[in-house]
């Protein structure tokens, strides 16, 4: 019998040193060096794009199918005249856990703006249908212009490791 409970004890503390042992963290979510505003402020500044406008946050929900409360932070930029479809967005989500709904609502925002130029501007029509979702941790870019991927490369920038 004592050895029973002998073995049943062992067999607890071996379980409890592996489980301390075993490491359950994460791993750290990139973080990028700049917040969303400044990160695309930087970019429009290297790279040439048509005039483009801060959305106003209570077109977010409107345009891009959104809830606003999902982001920790973010920035969208959209052409200031209706016959350009460059724009851009960086959006920080709060949880991992949506990032995947964020980007389902870019996907509806960019299948929306090449629904607009579908039958408008071809040229247009065929810059909203080249472009570019890159989610990096909690950070997603939206972005369509002739010039989408420098937008991606400057991007990835803001997460060099240090």
């Amino acid at each position: 019998m004592t050895k029973r409970i002998t073995l049943l004890l062992m067999t607890v503390l071996i379980g409890l040193a592996l489980a301390a042992c075993s490491n359950n963290n994460k791993p750290a979510l990139p973080e990028a060096s700049a917040p969303p505003k400044q990160m695309a402020d930087e970019m429009l500044q290297r790279i040439e794009q048509p005039m483009l406008v801060e959305l106003e946050s209570a077109m977010v929900e409107q345009l891009y199918h959104l809830d606003p409360a999902l982001l920790e932070d973010y920035t969208i930029r959209t052409p200031m005249m209706n016959v350009k479809t460059n724009e851009i967005a960086i959006l920080k989500v709060k949880d991992a856990k949506d990032v995947a709904a964020v980007e389902a609502a870019v996907k509806q925002r960019a299948a929306d703006v090449q629904k607009q130029f579908e039958t408008y501007l071809q040229d247009q029509y065929e810059n909203a249908k080249n472009y570019k979702l890159v989610v990096k941790g909690n950070y997603v870019l939206f972005v369509i212009s002739e010039s989408a991927d420098d937008f991606v490369n400057a991007f990835d920038g803001f997460f060099a490791k240090k």
